[in-house]
């Protein structure tokens, strides 16, 4: 479904869409544009970094029109985190020319009343979600509470160069897969050299 092509609300709510739909972050023409620095920062996929920026607007969107406080999925938090090192475009152009009102990151306090607080507005901006774009924030981008408030925030920024990343599914394969794994680099040595 194409963004552009959701029922708006209002007029205010379909001019606030079409600034969002056709805003670009960062400034033009730089040898890193925004969105591949956010694709390698995070080791994304062109096309997903693309569905992730897409639903960036889309959070953006329900902070303006909602009602209430929203909070991001682990990923959209992601984009929200580097727009705000483009700090002039941000404060400059994006918030009040495209938002026109200012979007203020506010982190957790901590604590099992923060916990509580973040599960509900979590649960509270699905169903703006769904409300304003008539469908379900994509699973893949927008997961549910446990992991985005369980595993999602014990994610940390590795630099591959240094250390050497596994797969948990591949390390905890057992023997038997160890042995394949085994046979098959000896084999793949075998051939290269």
């Amino acid at each position: 479904m194409s963004a552009r092509k959701l029922p708006p609300r209002s007029a205010t709510t379909t001019e606030l869409w079409d600034r969002l739909s056709d805003y670009t972050i960062g400034p033009g023409g730089a040898s890193l544009p925004f969105e591949a620095r956010l694709a390698r920062e995070n080791r994304w996929s062109s096309p997903f970094t693309e569905r992730v920026i897409q639903e960036y607007k889309r959070f953006c969107y329900l902070a303006c029109t909602a009602g209430h406080e929203v909070t991001p999925s682990d990923a959209v938090d992601q984009v929200w985190h580097l727009h705000l090192t483009y700090s002039r475009d941000y404060w400059g152009e994006f918030c009040p020319n495209v938002l026109g009102a200012d979007l203020h990151h506010g982190p957790t306090a901590g604590g099992q009343v923060e916990r509580t607080r973040y599960y509900e507005q979590y649960a509270e901006t699905f169903r703006s979600y769904e409300e304003a774009f008539g469908e379900p924030p994509p699973a893949d981008i927008w997961p549910g509470a446990k992991r985005r408030f369980g595993v999602d925030p014990q994610g940390l920024r590795v630099n591959p160069n240094d250390v050497m990343i596994l797969d948990r599914r591949v390390a905890i394969m057992g023997a038997a897969g160890w042995i394949a794994l085994g046979i098959a680099i000896a084999v793949l040595i075998g051939v290269i050299f």
